[in-house]
């Protein structure tokens, strides 16, 4: 087999046969330290495939001079793996201020609910309690009284008062917005 010395200026020089070499030289121990790292056989082969990505992007810039050819494919690969391990799946914040892990989320929600959440935005925070507990959380009305601490008659008097400040915000949004609509 070559020596490293000649196959790493092949792979400067774009050979590809050069780079199969490496790999068969170094996947297993590089793979192995990415798959303690991640503990995910999956996501360590993408990064294998990726940190090998970059040897072949970045071949030009390692220098023999800095430290050996294993432990600058070390580098790649750990940095790669911690920014895999930091990355988190990105949040998608709608108009409402809802958040959502993935943009289908956020389509199927109806237009309607947005609105009605809106509206539920506004009232008092006992009120808003109460309304998510039951039609949010899907709580029955006892074992939301008790969530919130209230007797359970107190509890049904906030939840009617709550309906009743929705009904009058949202006709009122709803007429609005058919206002402006026949503006146009």
């Amino acid at each position: 087999m070559q020596n490293d010395t000649t196959l790493i200026q092949d792979l400067k020089n774009k050979d590809e046969r050069a780079l199969a070499l490496l790999y068969d030289k170094y996947s297993g121990a590089i793979y192995s330290v990415i798959l303690k790292m991640i503990r995910d056989e999956g996501k360590a082969q993408n990064l294998l495939q990726d940190t090998f990505m970059t040897v072949w992007d970045k071949a030009e810039s390692y220098d023999e001079a800095k430290g050996r050819f294993y432990t600058w494919v070390y580098r790649i690969a750990k940095n790669k793996t911690l920014n895999a391990l930091r990355k988190t799946d990105p949040l998608i914040q709608t108009d409402d201020f809802s958040v959502h892990t993935n943009k289908a989320d956020v389509i199927s929600i109806e237009p309607h609910y947005l609105e009605l959440n809106g509206a539920v935005t506004t009232l008092e925070d006992h009120h808003k309690e109460a309304i998510e507990l039951v039609y949010f959380k899907g709580l029955t009305h006892r074992e939301a009284h008790e969530a919130m601490n209230v007797p359970l008659g107190t509890f049904k008097s906030y939840i009617r008062q709550a309906l009743k400040q929705l009904r009058d915000t949202y006709a009122k949004t709803l007429s609005l917005v058919l206002l402006i609509l026949n503006a146009l």
